[in-house]
């Protein structure tokens, strides 16, 4: 398997509608030309099933159903690059706080949720397919950390939510049994969950070739306990690993004015104090970069080879209005308070401004030990 220096690009069509432009030495750009050029060589796509309210508005973050999931990859395709498929199989995000059924299949037993799982797994790639944009490796689901379709696939129900992964994978290899699948979890610093989960798992699900993990420096954990982890899996399970999501803050400067939010919605936009103390790089351009290096250190150091590079995620959600996590019609859905604006512009790999960062050099410069 090659090494994939990846970037979560799922927003980017809403970002580039609302207004966001891209800079690489004062010169304005596509963004996937700037990140292409920095190394990139794969892009990550989360796809959600039905991202619109029943009156058709969208969910925002990208509202990224199937067409716009296909012109995303059909432009990395362009760039010569790759595409990791995420599917969430929900209409909205899905993480280890939740994991919604999409409303299409609400009501469905464990068996009828396989079928659709099957049914909706082989249909999309057949239709990447078709339009020319089919995806090099797959998740098989998002931050599984506490189950998928929610309660029937929630933890500790092992057998349910390996039915449902299970029939996932059997759709990816009903079209193509080399495809990489992918299993991922958050909370790539700690080891003991993932020693349980895919302990679990292997003695009911079947068989894939990658272990995704979450690196969030400000809630996962030091650099050594995702190193840790990362090396006792390899040994463990004999399985390939790769960040599917890292990122790091460059400043603590609040953004919420960016997006012109009012005055009184901008609480909790500006950095929290909580999370930041636990940082080992200051929240600073160079800290970023030295974040991402020490990053690329660890994912080399994997025994075996098996650390099989990263996905950064979201390096161009920068802060411009219209593109937030969540729209008016999202909040409802999920019945949760706003505002839902951007929330992670300062991790991104590009500013406010959207002029490309140091720690992108930093990757571009970074050669794996089967490159050298």
């Amino acid at each position: 398997m090659k090494y994939y220096k990846g970037m979560d690009i799922s927003t980017l069509l809403e970002v580039e509608r609302c207004g966001g432009r891209f800079y690489d030495c004062g010169r304005q750009k596509d963004a996937l030309d700037i990140l292409h050029s920095y190394g990139a060589n794969a892009v990550r796509l989360r796809l959600w099933n039905d991202p619109y309210s029943e009156a058709g508005e969208p969910y925002g973050a990208g509202t990224d159903d199937l067409p716009t999931v296909i012109r995303l990859a059909q432009r990395a395709r362009d760039h010569g690059m790759e595409v990791l498929l995420d599917l969430h199989y929900s209409d909205f995000w899905a993480d280890p706080g939740k994991q919604r059924v999409p409303k299409a299949w609400r009501g469905m037993d464990a068996g009828e949720l396989e079928s659709a799982v099957y049914s909706y797994t082989r249909e999309t790639l057949l239709a990447m397919k078709e339009a020319g944009a089919y995806p090099d490796l797959i998740q098989i689901g998002n931050e599984l950390t506490n189950g998928m379709l929610w309660p029937l696939g929630k933890l500790p129900d092992y057998d349910h939510l390996a039915g449902f992964i299970s029939s996932g994978i059997r759709a990816v290899r009903s079209l193509d049994p080399k495809m990489p699948v992918m299993i991922h979890l958050d909370n790539g610093g700690n080891n003991a969950m993932y020693r349980d989960w895919f302990d679990h798992y292997m003695e009911r699900g079947e068989d894939f070739q990658i272990i995704g993990l979450s690196y969030y420096p400000f809630w996962h954990g030091t650099l050594d306990d995702l190193k840790r982890n990362m090396d006792d899996l390899a040994v463990r399970y004999g399985k390939e690993l790769i960040i599917a999501e890292v990122s790091m803050g460059y400043t603590m400067e609040d953004y919420a004015a960016y997006e012109k939010l009012a005055a009184d919605a901008r609480k909790g936009y500006a950095t929290r104090p909580e999370l930041t103390e636990k940082l080992q790089f200051p929240m600073t351009k160079e800290g970023q970069s030295d974040f991402m290096a020490a990053v690329l250190k660890v994912i080399e150091e994997v025994p075996d080879g098996r650390g099989k590079g990263f996905f950064y995620w979201e390096p161009a959600w920068i802060p411009v209005p219209g593109s937030g996590w969540a729209t008016e019609a999202a909040l409802s859905y999920i019945e949760e308070k706003g505002p839902g604006g951007n929330e992670w512009a300062n991790q991104a790999l590009f500013d406010y401004d959207g002029n490309a960062l140091p720690a992108l050099r930093t990757i571009r410069d970074y050669r794996p030990k089967e490159n050298v």
